[in-house]
């Protein structure tokens, strides 16, 4: 009975915090005197009640996670907090629905950025606040937060820190003690948060539309406080510096503490996975301008890039911001960058997908299987980044790919049970397993997922849930062995 109970301990700890965390949405209401000034104050309320009664209620029960404790943590985490985030937004918002004020959150703590909401720009200031700061919070992980401060309370973070990390390799420490590497990932994360809050000023923002889509771009979340997302503005200036600080975001957070440590920038140059990210970026943009030049989409090269480079970077790195409807582009400029958004975002950043680092690793692996028809005798290990990678990790990443292949088949078949045509069940599936947000057809960038029936939004949003945690770590509950003492 310990066990369960020492889970909850910790649940209402980090809803606690959560509701700490919601006084930032009500400063700007309260500052404002904005409509939503009283939904904020009782959303927080209700959550930091419930937080504390959690934990006062099982003060008794702590002690040192064990590794089935840290994905029950994980996925109680993820469930219960976007349902104490959709309490504001249920308040505030005038008709929204349960359904869809849960799929908001969600969508904004897994910084997926698929919204289920229309008029943002008539949205009080302090709701369009919350939803971008929840994926400020999520980009990174509130677990990981939560881990930095777990030491004080007497509990080790280790398992919570693996269970939510993305990522194959996620044993490696870039410290001794998983606290300190915790606070050195956020203290990295802030900082660049920062840089990217007046770079965006400068760019000719307001104040607190800074603020807002240095949150959304930092998480690579992409929701904005405009329905038109960075076409309110048409400024090349701004869309450069989210550009610049997407493609920042869509690296490891840990390589850049690891150049701060170094003080040195060799060691992101140096990285298989930061080159190839790069590398599927840039080709890919000038494929695509290339390809909209020729079918006579634009007739300027420079407009072709521009729009090309801010659509690309954005969806490769599963942000979801848009300046336009590229929906309208040939359906294979679309779709390109919906599936170079599947997987090019570096393993440790905030980005969504399967990683680059699995994609080069199936392809090593593959690579080295042709070998083997030829040769079977060989030896021919994968290597990457000069190291062999062991037959754990390849055998860990092929279960991860097989397990990411059916679910987006078994959750695609059943918006198509539910009534949804192909184009929008199969890209809606993509986006939001994959965390990227818009996808095509009734749920292009020009739309929102507003239109799904409460079934095809429940279904969209364990989606999320599952791109967010990587799948492994959210089905493994469901399996019996994983409840057998």
């Amino acid at each position: 009975m310990s066990a369960p109970l020492a889970v909850v301990a910790l649940v209402g700890r980090m809803v606690v915090l959560f509701g700490l965390l919601m006084l930032v949405p009500l400063a700007f209401a309260v500052g404002r005197h904005d409509e939503a000034e009283r939904a904020f104050l009782t959303g927080t309320g209700i959550t930091f009640a419930a937080g504390l009664a959690m934990s006062l209620a099982t003060r008794r029960f702590r002690r040192e996670l064990q590794a089935r404790d840290g994905f029950v943590l994980v996925a109680l985490t993820w469930l219960l907090l976007p349902a104490f985030g959709a309490l504001p937004l249920l308040l505030a918002v005038p008709g929204l629905s349960v359904t869809d004020a849960y799929f908001e959150a969600m969508s904004g703590f897994t910084a997926t950025g698929a919204t289920a909401l229309s008029g943002l720009d008539g949205l009080p200031l302090s709701v369009n606040v919350w939803r971008c700061f929840m994926m400020l919070i999520g980009g990174l992980g509130i677990i990981v937060l939560a881990v930095a401060i777990l030491p004080l309370l007497g509990v080790g973070g280790t398992q919570l820190f693996k269970a939510e990390t993305p990522g194959p390799m996620k044993d490696t420490k870039l410290t001794p003690r998983i606290a300190e590497t915790a606070r050195g990932l956020w203290a990295v994360y802030f900082i660049v948060s920062t840089l990217c809050f007046f770079a965006y000023r400068a760019a000719g923002m307001d104040w607190a539309d800074a603020f807002m889509h240095m949150c959304t771009t930092m998480g690579l979340g992409g929701f904005s406080s405009h329905d038109l997302s960075f076409g309110y503005w048409n400024s090349p200036a701004i869309e450069a510096v989210a550009i610049v600080f997407m493609m920042i975001s869509g690296v490891s957070f840990a390589l850049y503490f690891v150049a701060w440590r170094q003080r040195s920038l060799r060691v992101l140059w140096r990285d298989v996975e930061v080159r190839a990210f790069y590398a599927a970026v840039i080709g890919t943009i000038v494929l695509i301008a290339g390809y909209l030049l020729v079918h006579r989409v634009y007739d300027d090269p420079f407009e072709a890039l521009r729009h090309t480079a801010f659509h690309v970077v954005s969806i490769a790195t599963t942000t979801g911001y848009a300046s336009h409807d590229y929906a309208q582009w040939p359906l294979f400029a679309p779709l390109l960058m919906i599936l170079l958004g599947c997987f090019a975002t570096c393993a440790g950043s905030t980005g969504g997908g399967i990683k680059m680092v699995r994609m080069l690793l199936l392809l090593k692996q593959s690579s080295r299987e042709l070998v083997r028809i030829v040769h079977p005798s060989v030896v021919n290990p994968v290597v990457i980044g000069g190291a062999a990678v062991g037959p754990r990790v390849l055998q860990s990443v092929i279960a991860y790919m097989m397990v990411y292949g059916a679910s987006l088949v078994a959750l695609t078949m059943v918006l198509l049970f539910s009534g949804l045509d192909v184009v929008t069940a199969f890209t809606a599936v993509i986006a939001c397993v994959n965390n990227i947000g818009p996808g095509l057809g009734e749920v292009g960038p020009a739309v929102n997922y507003g239109g799904l029936s409460d079934f095809q939004t429940w279904v969209c949003t364990f989606g999320m849930l599952l791109g967010r945690l990587e799948l492994l770590a959210v089905l493994v509950l469901f399996t019996p062995g994983f409840w057998r003492s």
